[in-house]
């Protein structure tokens, strides 16, 4: 088991002791440090920018919205920051969901696992630099043709030589073809509300994607990075309490109220009816009761929440499940020193 730590995306403004918290996980032996974005901060300027004060920890997007940027956009900055790192980048892609996509980034958003598939085939192209990177689509078509173009397009390599051919790439999904999918093309997984007590289905829709025909790993060498808030204490309920507006948000108001990801994650835990009650509040502007109406044991199920012996012993459950690293959020230099000590 590893720890990373997870930055996030920045609220309504940056947060302030985030180099104090690179500094430490480097000092502490955190095995990396990840970024996010959604629609405000974006994910590689801040990853480059305190990762630059580190010299051992992996640098990972958890995730970079895949509509944000054309897959050569993404391989060009992937083998950039892979260069100034002396290669310690990891590539870390979502979908997100119809609303962000649509609504934010102007793509469309149809065909997300087909579109995931030919994203990661051209970046991998760029980085191998064996020839000119071409795509037949029909997502994104390389070079574009058609009576709306110049018909000048032609097929280009990198300029700039990759340091690594095969730069790691992980992907964020939630529901089992996503996840088989990772299995079969990435080196990683990065599930957002992981519960060990659902290993047994995680491991059948990734044994689907290993035994693809293809598929780049296998069980023994491929990462599951989960998110995983850990907080140490003697006030269980308190820690529910601050947790659970958080997970309103995600179960109620991300997405729309028919389709939401995350909230089917929690369907598939088996919480469909705290779901629905949840979305009616959220959506109806009673937010804090919907906070409120969350039990403690949705809380329990993807989160790890009580003293140090409880803390060591969910750790060693998760990783019992296949977890190969924790990607947590401390909120100070002490938490991540306390961290460090429990694995």
């Amino acid at each position: 088991m590893k720890l990373g730590l997870q930055l996030g995306y920045w609220g309504a403004q940056p947060a302030k002791n985030h180099a104090e918290l690179v500094a430490a996980a480097e000092s502490a032996g955190f095995d990396s440090v990840f970024t996010a974005e959604a629609w405000g901060s974006d994910a590689y300027t801040p990853l480059a920018w305190w990762g630059s004060a580190t010299e051992r920890v992996r640098l990972g997007t958890s995730v970079l919205q895949l509509s944000a940027r054309t897959p050569t956009a993404c391989a060009m900055a992937a083998l950039t920051l892979d260069h100034l790192s002396g290669g310690r980048h990891i590539v870390g892609l979502g979908v997100s969901g119809p609303q962000v996509v649509e609504g934010w980034y102007g793509q469309r958003f149809a065909k997300p696992l087909a579109r995931t598939r030919e994203y990661v085939d051209i970046m991998r192209q760029v980085w191998a630099r064996e020839a000119p990177v071409t795509s037949a689509g029909p997502h994104y078509p390389l070079p574009l043709a058609g009576d709306d173009t110049t018909g000048l397009g032609k097929p280009l390599k990198a300029i700039t030589h990759p340091l690594r051919a095969d730069i790691p790439v992980m992907l964020g999904a939630e529901g089992p073809k996503n996840i088989a999918l990772a299995a079969e093309i990435a080196d990683g997984w990065l599930p957002l509300f992981y519960t060990p007590r659902l290993a047994d289905t995680y491991n059948e829709w990734l044994d689907e994607g290993f035994a693809r025909t293809g598929a780049r790993r296998s069980r023994e060498d491929f990462e599951i990075c989960a998110t995983a808030q850990i907080v140490i204490t003697d006030d269980r309920s308190a820690s529910y309490e601050a947790i659970k507006p958080f997970l309103a948000l995600y179960m109620g108001g991300m997405g729309s109220e028919d389709t939401n990801f995350h909230a089917e994650v929690y369907r598939r835990m088996g919480y469909a009816e705290v779901v629905d009650e949840v979305t009616a509040l959220f959506r109806g502007g009673r937010k804090d009761e919907a906070a409120r109406i969350i039990p403690d044991e949705v809380v329990e199920d993807s989160a790890i929440v009580g003293d140090i012996a409880h803390v060591r012993e969910q750790i060693a459950r998760w990783e019992a499940a296949g977890v190969t690293t924790m990607l947590v959020s401390p909120g100070s230099v002490a938490d991540v020193e306390q961290l460090a000590t429990l694995i």
